[in-house]
């Protein structure tokens, strides 16, 4: 079995649930030919170098999996066959990995996804309690200006009654 990327750029202006649909289709060959998808990277809408099918943009998708030659020669096939593909290339990366070497490396990436989202809500969590405190303090503060103010209003009334009862 070999690791690929096959990085391919599908047409901009598909609406969402067809480009959807072609994300499940290239999914759908990977698992029929007995591949492992490892990663299915959507980089988005970009500017390409040159105009392919009189088209500036494109929506670029990396996939990488494992699987054999036959595994590349359908999916490259489907390619060619798809009007909405304007370009894909095919790279090799490993000549030789075991099966239990690329579920491991999905488990990891899982284990990393999973890792990276407990901490993006830590970060939320800490954002919050900061803006919480930051507000507590400032209604404090409010408070505390306030309670000054009557003070100093009722020492110059007692002022005034002391001056009425010296007069």
């Amino acid at each position: 079995m070999r690791k690929y990327e096959t990085v391919f750029i599908s047409d901009p202006d598909l609406q969402d649930q067809a480009r959807l649909d072609l994300y499940d289709k290239v999914r759908n060959i990977i698992a029929k030919e007995s591949g492992i998808l490892l990663n299915f990277d959507e980089w988005g809408n970009k500017k390409m170098a040159y105009e392919i099918k009189k088209k500036l943009r494109g929506n670029y998708v990396c996939a990488t999996y494992g699987g054999t030659g036959e595994l590349v020669k359908e999916l490259e096939r489907n390619f060619r066959l798809t009007d909405d593909i304007l370009k894909f290339m095919t790279i090799l990366l490993t000549d030789d990995v075991t099966i239990e070497s690329l579920e491991q490396e999905v488990a990891d990436a899982k284990e990393a996804e999973q890792a990276a989202e407990a901490a993006a809500e830590e970060r939320a969590k800490a954002a919050a309690a900061k803006a919480e405190a930051e507000a507590a303090e400032a209604a404090t503060s409010d408070e505390t200006k306030e309670s000054d103010g009557t003070k100093e209003s009722d020492d110059i009334k007692e002022s005034d009654e002391i001056k009425e009862v010296q007069d």
